[in-house]
């Protein structure tokens, strides 16, 4: 009796010992099995050098459940049988009419739709990888992006959407290929009227079928510091890690997912799809996320899991409240950028739904999940993960924009809670593919002799900080990207294409932040050409034609000088500080406008109607 009183007072210590010091412990360790399980599962598949990929999956899932919903389009039904025959006879055609081959490079530029998901898994089913365009790039960068992995085929929704540039296409040899067209132009195909005719049979699986993990299976293009995007090489590897992120946050294949992110993303092809595969899901797939039809869908379609990006939430707390705003069945949100303020006032409004923020680049070969749900942090680590996954905060100099080392020149790393730069180590179990077509891209992403000679680390950019709980925290962005409106932007792409206009002799472009929004807003400090003035009407008809909505510049500052690093880089700190508040800042401001089509002076009255929210943006 008095062994058992005891064992049982020391069990019962031990348990509140382990709630008072390791609160997250068995939390912990069932996502941690959870990882080490589908890690097994991605090493045996290098063994024995048979892969099962996202693919494969798809098809094991429309032969296990043909008759499930696949994807729900404008109340359109799309089961795994009618996706996995449907993208066969795409595959058929590509074959037979394209004469596409395994191992050819096909560029995709479609919006949200079920054939952006039969195309890419017919291309995939002919043993071709694929590279998925932003449906906001420009002319210029279109033709970049050809030359960076190499395709020699674009297919696109409509070809209409090539006006300017389809001759170009043409004469470079690139084969188009259009659902549909009403274009008068012979050496256009159209898809549409090829399909029917087409066979529903399976094409050979050898064609897609691979051997290596490392394998490439699609090129996903980030904004690119060299002022065009870059084209992420993604591998079946990774494809498969995002594939089971929903997995692994906990969701089943009772789940309804909504996924009303672009499809040309990682976060919606990869994570969303790729997830929904995984697990036999449902998916509800958004031409374009709409904030006033985001719960009406929800409730219509029994939606449990949505993805999402900081800024959608945000939209979403601004709709005006309804007393239905809690009569829904979503639990789990599961996407990036969250802020704190967003991420209670959604709670608080919206019900208990658990945010799961994830955090790694498109290229990166690291990443951050909050299984916890705590609010403001992107991920959670300890001890067995840093094992696994192998990290360091190094520390960073903000105001000279560069990192510091000690007296061997090897970085130092940061104590915790102390904001460091995020860097990864290369190896083997976490390889770098890079970028397609560019070596130097790829070098320039990877730091060398980090802590020790030869070793090798993915830069990500980003300073982070980790807590005494190990709780991973964004902080900022270093370098020449900062994100806005969901999409990053590339100083150097803006600051290339602001130089071409006449008067302006130098640019300096930045993001600042703005009460209420998501990420920062471009801004560009700009001396003009001597003798010449600063014309906002012509500078607003130059970044409406050039740039995506999202890239162009709010605020302009005029300069007699721009300020240089002692390393004779362009000084961003002290502009990013000061922001854009008329009332401090004594050089000229102006702001785009676009009811007027043109950078007028911002006023204190238009500063103040931005700084309330009055303004839209």
């Amino acid at each position: 009796m008095y062994i058992s009183n005891t064992l049982a007072a020391g069990l019962f210590s031990a348990h509140v010992l382990q709630k008072l010091c390791f609160p997250y412990f068995w939390r912990d360790l069932l996502f941690l099995l959870k990882v080490i399980r589908y890690g097994v599962k991605l090493e045996v598949f290098k063994l024995t050098s048979s892969v099962c990929t996202v693919l494969d999956r798809f098809i094991q899932q429309a032969q296990l459940i043909p008759d499930k919903p696949f994807v729900i389009f404008n109340g359109s039904i799309h089961t795994y049988r009618d996706v996995d025959r449907r993208s066969n006879r795409l595959a058929n055609v590509f074959l037979e009419r394209a004469n596409l081959r395994k191992g050819d490079c096909v560029a995709l530029l479609m919006s949200n739709e079920p054939d952006f998901l039969c195309v890419w898994f017919g291309l995939a089913k002919v043993g071709c990888s694929v590279a998925f365009l932003n449906t906001n790039i420009k002319p210029k960068s279109l033709l970049h992006c050809f030359n960076c992995c190499g395709a020699k085929t674009l297919i696109v929704d409509l070809v209409e959407c090539l006006d300017g540039i389809l001759t170009t296409l043409l004469e470079d040899n690139i084969q188009v290929w259009a659902m549909k067209s009403q274009s008068e132009r012979t050496e256009v195909h159209t898809l549409l009227d090829k399909i029917d005719a087409a066979s529903d049979q399976p094409v050979l699986a050898v064609l897609r079928t691979t051997t290596s993990l490392k394998s490439p299976t699609l090129y996903i293009f980030t904004s690119g510091t060299t002022g065009l995007p870059k084209a992420a090489v993604i591998t079946h590897l990774q494809s498969l890690k995002a594939a089971a992120g929903f997995w692994a946050f906990g969701a089943t294949k009772d789940d309804v997912m909504y996924i009303p992110l672009p499809l040309y993303h990682s976060a919606a092809s990869l994570i969303g799809i790729g997830g929904t595969i995984e697990l036999g899901a449902t998916c509800i797939l958004k031409k374009k996320f709409s904030a006033s039809q985001f719960w009406n869908d929800c409730r219509k379609h029994d939606v449990t899991v949505f993805q999402y990006i900081g800024e959608l939430c945000r939209y979403l707390c601004n709709q005006p409240k309804t007393e239905v705003d809690k009569v829904h069945k979503v639990r789990m949100g599961v996407g990036n950028g969250l802020r704190q303020d967003v991420w209670r006032e959604f709670q608080n409004r919206f019900g208990n739904i658990k945010m799961c923020e994830v955090y790694g680049s498109t290229e990166g070969n690291l990443c951050f999940m909050n299984h916890i749900g705590k609010i403001g942090t992107v991920g959670r680590s300890n001890s067995i993960y840093r094992l696994l996954f192998k990290y360091d905060l190094v520390k960073y100099d903000m105001m000279k924009d560069e990192l510091v080392k000690d007296q061997n020149g090897f970085c130092q790393r940061v104590k915790k809670g102390e904001t460091g730069l995020l860097l990864s180590k290369v190896s083997a179990t976490s390889p770098f593919f890079g970028y397609a077509g560019s070596k130097q891209l790829t070098e320039k992403k990877l730091m060398r002799n980090v802590f020790v000679k030869g070793d090798a680390y993915f830069n990500t950019g980003d300073l982070m900080a980790e807590d005494q709980e190990g709780f991973i925290c964004f902080r900022d962005r270093v370098g020449d990207t900062f994100r806005w409106k969901g999409e990053n932007v590339a100083t150097t792409e803006v600051t290339e294409t602001l130089g071409l206009v006449e008067f302006i002799q130098e640019v300096n472009v930045y993001g600042v932040e703005i009460p209420g929004h998501e990420g920062r807003a471009g801004m560009a400090a700009i001396i003009v050409r001597p003798g010449l003035t600063f014309d906002g009407k012509k500078l607003f008809e130059h970044v409406l034609r050039d740039l995506p909505a999202y890239a162009r510049p709010l605020f302009i500052r005029l300069q007699e000088v721009m300020e240089m690093t002692s390393t004779f880089k362009q000084q961003k700190f002290q502009l990013v500080q000061s922001g854009f508040n008329p009332s401090t800042i004594s050089d000229p401001l102006y702001v785009l406008d676009y009811q007027q089509n043109a950078y007028i002076p911002l006023t204190d009255s238009i500063y103040q109607s931005i700084f309330a929210g009055e303004r839209k943006l």
